[in-house]
C-alpha cells in the first residue's frame, strides 16, 4: 500500500487500506456488505489528510472553489434520471 501525502496519517491510512481491501474483496464483491464497514476509519484519515497536508498545501481551499465552481454541474447531473 502507499504512503500517505502527509507522513503523520500513514498510520490511519494503512488501517483503512487493510479494512477497506478485506470489506471490497470479501463482502462488496460478493454482494453481501450492507454498509461500509471502514467509513469510520476513512473519516479518521480524511480528518488528518484536511488538517494536516491539504491545508499546508492550500489544496483545501482548491477544492472547495472547484465544488463551488461546478454547483449547477452537479445539480444537473447527480439528479436522478427519468426513465
Amino acid at each position: 500500500m502507499s504512503a500517505s501525502l502527509a507522513p503523520e496519517c500513514n498510520d490511519v491510512k494503512e488501517r483503512y487500506d487493510t479494512c477497506f481491501l478485506k470489506w471490497y474483496s470479501e463482502k462488496y464483491l460478493r454482494n453481501t456488505a450492507a454498509t461500509d464497514e471502514c467509513e469510520p476509519l476513512f473519516g479518521q484519515y480524511k480528518t488528518c489528510l484536511t488538517k494536516k497536508a491539504l491545508k499546508e498545501r492550500g489544496i483545501d481551499q482548491m477544492l472547495e472553489d472547484a465544488k463551488a465552481d461546478n454547483k449547477e454541474n452537479d445539480a444537473e447531473y447527480m439528479k436522478p434520471s427519468a426513465r
